[in-house]
């Protein structure tokens, strides 16, 4: 967070980007066993914003400048095809050292890819449902060895694969192409969407913010760190208190009352994951601060803190996803008061004229108003606009 002072972007997308780039640097060398099945600390991170203003790709293309220079990492393709799935997680084979519960000494193959998407677009395709599937076991880090036969009738047979994602996507790409069924389970509820629409402050030189060798310092004393958490390898173990703690919030999480950001069935494939967001993430806040395999309860809780504070934003985005027609029409025409600043009723039914009837039109201002999206400002005639802060220059 310190390194990416100098951006623009928001404290939430440098801070998703470092989940990621750690993620990255730690691969599927470091799990929590469960026997029948292992949490593994990988992503897959969505950010999601309007083009140009939160330079999404930007703020990856920071991170991942950084986990270019840890040895033994391998990155997926931008554009997903089996073809290439199956070369790059060959080229990916690794072996690690391990001794397991029994005391004996285990090697365990396995193929780690790490994908920075600047268009989530070019990568995943909702309407083909094989590669959604196996996007879903991706995430899962199962056991078992993943087999898919291609087109051309070679067999990809995959050892303990294991892929972390970060892509960028517009709320738009979300509302065209995912379907309104996506968001109850399956692929969507295993990512963590990252929204946002402002800027945090305005940085017209990124250069004058952080001297030089200040800069360099940093880049090059974070390069040696996750250089440390790469080397990492082996079982991650909860320490009693931190199973006193899981146990505390399992309870809490299935028969206490659900967040009221959340309320909405619509997000309930995500809340059943939780428990395994907060466990992936809490790996990677402890491979953060410490080389030791140890699980404490800090770790969980502050993994849980961040999941908790991400997720009304990540409503924004959810949001963006089988809208119904009336949605739509309110989301249009607030776009265009945000372009403009300001507009008149009249100027705004200009601009919709054409692609909705004048009751719709109506019924999508008064609902945008009720809803706060818009304001009325007082005046012959009165004017609308969109309710904001100002943005600080650095």
């Amino acid at each position: 967070m310190e390194f990416t002072r100098d951006s623009e972007a928001p404290d939430d997308l440098h801070f998703w980007t470092g989940v990621s780039t750690v993620a990255g640097a730690l691969r599927r060398k470091v799990w929590i066993e469960m026997r029948k099945f292992q949490w593994s600390p990988n992503f897959y991170v969505v950010f999601v914003g309007p083009p140009g203003v939160v330079t999404k790709s930007t703020t990856i293309n920071a991170g991942f400048e950084l986990l270019e220079k840890v040895e033994g990492v391998h990155f997926g393709p931008e554009s997903i095809t089996w073809q290439a799935l199956g070369m790059d997680f060959e080229k990916a084979i690794e072996h690690v050292d391990y001794t397991d519960e029994s005391g004996a000494e285990v090697s365990l193959p396995m193929s780690c890819l790490t994908c920075s998407i600047s268009e989530l677009g070019t990568f995943l395709n909702m309407e083909d449902s094989k590669m959604v599937s196996f996007l879903i076991e991706m995430w899962d880090s199962k056991k078992r060895p993943f087999s898919h036969r291609t087109v051309a009738s070679s067999q990809l047979e995959v050892r303990n694969p294991w892929l972390n994602i970060i892509a960028c996507t517009t709320p738009s790409w979300l509302k065209n192409n995912f379907p309104e069924g996506a968001i109850h389970g399956g692929l969507t509820s295993r990512m963590i969407f990252v929204y946002a629409d402002k800027k945090r402050h305005l940085v017209p030189y990124p250069d004058e913010v952080i001297p030089a060798r200040e800069y360099y310092d940093l880049f090059n004393k974070l390069v040696e760190d996750l250089q440390d958490i790469g080397r990492m390898q082996g079982r991650y173990h909860l320490t009693d208190k931190a199973r006193k703690w899981g146990h505390d919030w399992y309870q809490k999480h299935w028969f206490g009352d659900r967040p009221i950001s959340m309320a909405s069935d619509r997000y309930e494939g995500y809340l059943a994951r939780k428990q395994t967001h907060i466990h992936k993430l809490a790996i990677i806040m402890a491979a953060a601060r410490s080389s030791k395999l140890l699980l404490e309860p800090e770790h969980l809780q502050e993994a849980d803190d961040i999941l908790t504070v991400t997720e009304p934003k990540m409503i924004h985005a959810f949001e963006s996803i089988g809208l119904v027609d009336e949605a739509r029409k309110t989301q249009e025409i607030v776009a265009f008061v945000k372009a403009h600043g300001s507009l008149t009723s009249q100027e705004l039914w200009r601009m919709c004229q054409n692609t909705m009837e004048l009751k719709d039109f109506q019924s999508a201002v008064v609902s945008a108003v009720q809803s706060g999206m818009l304001v009325k400002i007082p005046g012959d005639p009165p004017r609308m606009c969109i309710p904001a802060k100002p943005i600080e220059p650095a």
